[in-house]
């Protein structure tokens, strides 16, 4: 029989934003439950693409270092018209990032979700059940009752949680309980996804991901890990989904590039790619994450991105709320610093999805940042969070580092990462020692006893740094003693 026990967190949804999330609260000492529809991980392709921030969540849980072993370095994507001449270049840098990690990576989904949920099913504060579906999620006064039905037997069960955070989707029972609905931005486009394995190497297709913009038949190709390949290719609006995934027009569409002697199909869908946020992500003790809070287009790649970044954000204000180190408004600060985040991600994906669609140069040209080679270069962008009152940064300011990802150099003689000596706690670097005792989730650095430490502060032209754990900076200040005034940390 189930426990009865009430969990101090349910997640709903064990895909890549769950499974994250679970990952983080348990490293946090909270008790999790996890309910999953299904039964095992989905052993198709679905998401192919993540950056080097979503890396560095990754890096928090614990999984970077086996991650690594699937994944293959994106050098960038580029944007041709229908002749092939390019029309826009998104370069990544090859090198390691400030970040720590490479820019972009190419990724296999179910790789990703079994080092998660293999990480996950050994810790002991967590129940993972499988095979159930949420059918009601009813607020009492301390807890959660959450009204399940289990497959293939159709029992129904109850489980009981302090909070709840839905990762469970674009259709999300937990949003729909929440109320508010979407806000539905008009992006909606019907696209034929196709996943290849190559039956041999064909070095020619490239490395880069290739968006050929061409207003009649615009496609996508992503180079993924080893023998995998993607074609995205837009459909008319006379054309029918069981007409489009028949092999023989699959290969139709893609005999320019490729013939069923160079490689097998090994998925074919067809996908409506959507833009919306939902305008309420928390009501009381239940939240949402993920898709159940935002979907964007797929041209930056930024979908699951956006979910990781999510329950990075979410996992540390949960733990102090649940754990009596903070009030429960904390939580408020959760939409309020990510929906913009989210919201300028979606956005940009919804102007490159035009371009795709209109092989038009002057659409091309607003993408613009560096034309020192010629030709027109866009650049990853890098929104701020939302403006909370854990993001003191000045508006006015467009230098201005609060609620900006904080690097992460390597340090001292055994070449440690950042993260990996603080854990996923706060961080208090200065220039010298504070006068006053940090509680247990505070970590203080002297900058003078690392010199990368302090550059960084030299660079952000202060002389104290509040990095909180999800590694956004939260606030600068003359010095660490002004920072503790400044936030309440203790």
């Amino acid at each position: 029989m189930p426990d009865k026990t009430i969990f101090d967190i349910a997640v709903v949804g064990y895909g890549p934003t769950g499974a994250t999330l679970a990952s983080l609260l348990v490293r946090e000492g909270l008790s999790v439950l996890v309910i999953e529809r299904e039964n095992d991980v989905y052993d198709l392709p679905r998401a192919v693409h993540f950056d080097d921030e979503t890396m560095r969540v990754f890096q928090a849980v614990g999984i970077a270092d086996d991650l690594v072993k699937f994944l293959h370095i994106n050098p960038g994507m580029r944007f041709v018209d229908d002749q092939d001449n390019l029309l826009l270049d998104w370069p990544r840098d090859p090198d390691i990032t400030a970040q720590g990690w490479n820019a972009s990576y190419r990724f296999h989904q179910p790789d990703l979700e079994k080092l998660l949920r293999a990480y996950l099913e050994n810790c002991g504060n967590v129940q993972i059940v499988k095979n159930c579906e949420l059918r009601k999620a009813t607020e009492v006064e301390e807890h959660v009752i959450l009204g399940c039905k289990e497959h293939p037997t159709g029992s129904l069960i109850e489980f009981k949680a302090r909070y709840v955070v839905g990762c469970d989707g674009a259709n999300s029972i937990i949003r729909k309980t929440i109320g508010g609905g979407l806000n539905d931005l008009g992006f909606r486009e019907r696209w034929l996804v196709l996943d290849l394995l190559l039956n041999k190497p064909r070095p020619d297709l490239g490395d880069h991901t290739i968006q050929f913009c061409n207003p009649k038949r615009p496609m996508t190709y992503c180079r993924g890990p080893k023998n995998r390949r993607r074609w995205e290719i837009t459909m008319l609006e006379e054309e029918s989904a069981e007409d489009m995934v028949r092999p023989e027009r699959v290969w139709d569409l893609l005999s320019r590039w490729i013939t069923p002697e160079d490689a097998r199909l090994e998925r074919n869908a067809v996908y409506t790619f959507r833009s919306a946020i939902a305008y309420k992500w928390r009501k009381g003790r239940l939240l949402i994450a993920g898709d159940a809070a935002h979907l964007t287009p797929p041209f930056m790649g930024q979908g699951m991105c956006a979910g990781v970044r999510d329950a990075s954000n979410l996992a540390w204000k949960l733990a102090a709320v649940v754990q009596d180190r903070a009030g429960d408004a904390l939580l408020d600060s959760y939409q309020i610093e990510r929906a913009p985040h989210a919201l300028a991600y979606v956005e940009t994906a919804m102007l490159l999805g035009g371009l795709i669609n209109s092989m038009d140069r002057q659409r091309a040209s607003q993408f613009e940042q560096d034309e020192s080679q010629g030709q027109a270069s866009m650049k990853s962008i890098q929104p701020k969070l939302g403006q909370s009152d854990l993001v003191m940064s000045q508006p006015e300011n467009p230098d201005d580092p609060v609620g900006r990802p904080f690097a992460q150099p390597r340090l001292g003689a055994g070449d440690i990462l950042l993260d990996d000596m603080v854990g996923y706690r706060h961080l208090i670097i200065s220039q010298r020692p504070p006068k006053r005792q940090a509680s247990s989730d505070i970590i203080c650095i002297a900058a003078q006893d690392y010199p990368p430490l302090a550059q960084l502060l030299d660079q952000l032209k202060t002389g104290a740094v509040w990095v909180r754990p999800d590694r956004y900076i939260g606030a600068v200040a003359a010095d660490a003693d002004a920072l503790f005034e400044q936030m309440h940390l203790n």
